[in-house]
């Protein structure tokens, strides 16, 4: 049941972690890199990313259970 969850919800996941990738890379370029973790553009896309990944998994099993 996790694996489908996960499937079904790869899509925001992917889109937050690109979306999140290009606008912290633009903000990097002008100086601003307070709020990176660990000064990493990568690194901060992706926990955004895997918890955007969550937040979708939680929401698609709520609306199933319901």
């Amino acid at each position: 049941m996790i694996l489908e969850l996960a499937r079904q919800s790869a899509g925001a996941g992917l889109g937050v972690f690109i979306g999140v990738l290009i606008g912290l890379s633009i903000r990097r370029r002008k100086g601003k890199t307070e709020g990176l973790i660990s000064d990493s553009v990568p690194l901060t896309a992706a926990a955004a990313g895997g918890l955007a990944l969550l937040a979708m998994m939680a929401f698609t099993w709520m609306q199933r259970t319901m």
